[in-house]
């Protein structure tokens, strides 16, 4: 895939990688814990990093709907919590290990359907290109210091619920 700094292309190739690692986590052949981890590092980071640069940004054009945007940061609240209670089972391949990652799957696919439907066409109909590229450079640069950060550990989770 060609490198891309187009926010909107960013944030897109994040919620297919976060696809294929729903795919991992389901299958008892792959290394689950790994696509847990790797997963639960991309949410964190994508979802920090759409509030701190993307969605105060977009909030400014007149014709991408606020209560969208807004809307967006509730289910990043949703999917954190859900997240939370996977990360906090046990053991791996449990019943209740599949049922929450179900209802993590539910709540992150739920939000990236809307998201990339409403903000995300909005901002591909609204934003200039090269405003678009400045918005992804951002987004890439506050999200791998929050990758780098170890962010999806248990603990940060857990804060960035309680918060």
């Amino acid at each position: 895939m060609a490198e891309t700094h187009d926010v909107v292309d960013l944030i897109l190739q994040d919620h297919r990688r976060m696809e294929d690692l729903f795919r991992q986590m389901r299958s008892i052949e792959a290394d689950r814990a790994a696509a847990l981890q790797e997963f639960a590092d991309l949410l964190i980071a994508h979802a920090l990093a759409e509030e701190a640069k993307v969605y105060p940004a977009l909030k400014r054009y007149k014709n991408i709907d606020d209560e969208e945007v807004e809307h967006g940061e509730d289910e990043h609240d949703e999917g954190n919590q859900a997240l939370l209670e996977l990360l906090e089972v046990e053991e791996i391949g449990s019943e209740e290990w599949d049922e929450k990652l179900e209802a993590l799957v539910e709540a992150v696919t739920h939000h990236a359907d809307e998201e990339e439907r409403t903000v995300l066409n909005g901002a591909r109909e609204n934003v200039a290109m090269e405003r678009r590229q400045e918005l992804g450079v951002a987004f890439l640069q506050e999200r791998e210091r929050h990758l780098k950060a170890n962010c999806g550990s248990l603990d940060n989770v857990r804060s960035i619920v309680k918060s």
